[in-house]
């Protein structure tokens, strides 16, 4: 083992926004010459408005890296702080060794960097590069802890090793980052039990690996202003009572591995409850605001085995598979068999939704449709599900299919047949009826949706990184 550490340099770097070039001054120009130079100027504006929408790029080369900092020992970390207020800048971290993995990824053993403690960590203009197994680069333990991370390149290739990880209540702030996985299950912005938060603004964030989604949050995590690409997994897994907030994010999600044989199904999105003890039941949630969500296989959501509330408002989502679905909700193998469906609330605000909806006979739905929305698509078709659907005025239903609610409110102008049927309780709904019906109260299993025989499940389908868990507390942590 050869360990070399170098002193961190002060803070107060100045940092050096990757891949935004400076805005180029204006020239100057002479009263004779203003109405010539007037279309170059239009010009620049025009060009820099189109490099702004171009997705974010970091690399190696962009960086100033004045020393490097290399750790190759199993379960142990390049830097560390315990505790402190700590800050880095201009540097690369090079951390290869292995570990297991409930310790490093519950607790951070073997991340390149780690926080722990109650310490507040800046970095800036960093590369951090990991090749071990269960090497997480970038790490926020415990209530308190406070990492910040801006203008850095991530790059991960071991299994199980993410690009930016919280557990136990930490928070991690990232600002302008290229993070890129290639491992399975590891997840470019990632989390584990005990959550935290993580807040993401600005960037590009890639995954290539089998169960290795951009985001899996057992945590609350919110993304604005980024690029998120996954080319084997879902874009994003939600486990549990957690959450993930995207604004003006684009999403391409290309789910064509699995990681587990608990569910038939490919999705851009996966919202579900593992059981393993990771994350806490209850209400999980999505929203997105703005933005794109491309999905290139599959269905664009799924949900199973919990409650969520999902939210669209004014984000442009593509399904480029015909054969799949905008939603399905279903059970699968997480949970226990006949209560282990999936239990939502949809609210779509000047939201356009193209795609079937499917709900099965476990499972529960409330959409809500308001401020202009629209709905192209056949719910509830094998008439399996629990189903309420309130149309706000100035929104539709265009089907494209026969459909079956079990309650339905809406204006007598609000749904297009479109040649199709309309059951409501099992009666034909007439074209040009106004309607007035409540919502479904969502039944659950009384004790949650646990696992059958108290036998510990198998492990989460993406992202989660380590064997079944003991499904109740965690280990102790080392040292303890």
């Amino acid at each position: 083992m050869t360990t070399q550490k170098l002193l961190a340099l002060p803070l107060a770097l100045a940092v050096v926004l990757g891949g935004c070039g400076a805005q180029t001054p204006e020239a100057e120009v002479t009263e004779t010459e203003s109405v010539e130079e007037e279309p170059s100027e239009t010009s620049e504006q025009e060009t820099q408005e189109e490099d702004a929408s171009e997705p974010f790029v970091l690399t190696r080369d962009d960086l100033t890296i004045n020393q490097t900092i290399t750790d190759d020992a199993s379960e142990s970390h390049a830097i560390t702080a315990d505790g402190t207020t700590d800050s880095y800048a201009d540097l690369e971290v090079l951390k290869t060794g292995d570990s297991d993995g409930d310790e490093s990824d519950f607790y951070g053993t073997n991340a390149a960097v780690f926080a722990t403690n109650g310490a507040t960590l800046d970095l800036s203009g960093v590369y951090v590069n990991t090749s071990g197994t269960h090497a997480n680069a970038v790490f926020s333990y415990d209530e308190g802890t406070t990492l910040n991370i801006s203008n850095s390149l991530i790059e991960t290739d071991g299994n199980c090793s993410g690009g930016i990880m919280v557990t136990g209540g930490g928070t991690l702030n990232a600002t302008d980052l290229y993070i890129h996985t290639t491992g399975n299950s590891s997840a470019a912005i990632r989390s584990d039990r005990g959550g935290g938060t993580q807040n993401v603004n600005g960037g590009t964030y890639l995954t290539d690996g089998t169960g290795s989604p951009v985001i899996y949050s057992t945590a609350d995590v919110h993304v604005s202003d980024a690029t998120l690409e996954s080319t084997a997994s879902q874009g994003v897994v939600v486990e549990g009572k957690n959450s993930v907030e995207l604004n003006d994010v684009d999403l391409t999600a290309s789910n064509t591995t699995k990681n587990s044989d608990k569910s038939e199904w490919y999705q851009a999105v996966m919202i579900y409850q593992s059981m393993s003890g990771d994350a806490a039941e209850g209400e999980a949630n999505f929203s997105m605001t703005g933005g794109s969500l491309t999905n290139k296989n599959g269905d664009v959501f799924f949900v199973n085995n919990t409650v969520a509330t999902i939210s669209l408002s004014g984000a442009t989502i593509t399904n480029e598979d015909a054969s799949g679905n905008f939603m399905r909700l279903a059970a699968a193998g997480w949970g226990s068999e006949g209560s282990n469906g999936g239990h939502v609330t949809l609210n779509a605000s000047d939201q356009a939704i193209n795609g079937d909806v499917l709900v099965d006979s476990v499972s529960e739905l409330n959409m809500y449709l308001k401020d202009s929305s629209t709905l192209t698509g056949a719910v509830n078709p094998a008439n399996e599900g629990a189903v309420y659907v309130e149309i706000e005025s100035g929104s539709k239903w265009v089907l494209t299919g026969d459909s079956y609610v079990t309650s339905l409110t809406c204006d007598a102008d609000a749904i297009d047949l479109n040649g199709h049927k309309l059951y409501v309780d099992g009666v034909e709904y007439g074209a040009g009826t106004a309607s007035t019906g409540t919502a479904i109260e969502f039944t659950l299993p009384a004790g949650g949706m646990g696992g059958p025989g108290g036998e510990p499940p198998a492990a989460p389908p993406d992202g989660g990184g380590h064997g079944p868990g003991n499904g109740g507390e965690p280990p102790a942590k080392p040292g303890e």
